[in-house]
């Protein structure tokens, strides 16, 4: 994650994998890691960060990712998950019908270091 991605994605993903369960999937074809999303990282009820490897986009890896953690955030009881950091908002919009919460950038990620 810290190669494709981002030093600060990594250790979000880092503190969902340390989570018991974990709150992290990735996506794996052939040895090769296609993809992560992760939940409750940032915040409970958080969903984020994600991203899928760049040559392996538009096959529907982000979809999968992102549907099966709101259905594990669903089963930990949330009705509902706030994107933190929204980056491609119609996608978000066109598969899980996501509006944009007005004033919230931006949000909890306000003086991070």
């Amino acid at each position: 994650m810290r190669t494709n991605f981002s030093q600060a994605w990594a250790s979000e993903a880092d503190v969902a994998f340390g989570r018991r369960p974990a709150s992290c999937f990735v996506a794996v074809q052939a040895k090769h890691r296609l993809g992560f999303a992760c939940h409750d990282a940032t915040c409970p009820n958080f969903f984020g960060p994600t991203g899928v490897d760049a040559n392996s986009r538009g096959k529907g890896i982000g979809t999968a990712l992102l549907l099966a953690c709101l259905e594990d955030m669903s089963h930990q009881g949330f009705g509902y998950a706030i994107i933190g950091g929204v980056g491609p908002a119609d996608f978000y919009s066109k598969t899980v019908g996501a509006i944009p919460i007005e004033g919230s950038e931006p949000g909890i990620y306000r003086g991070l270091l």
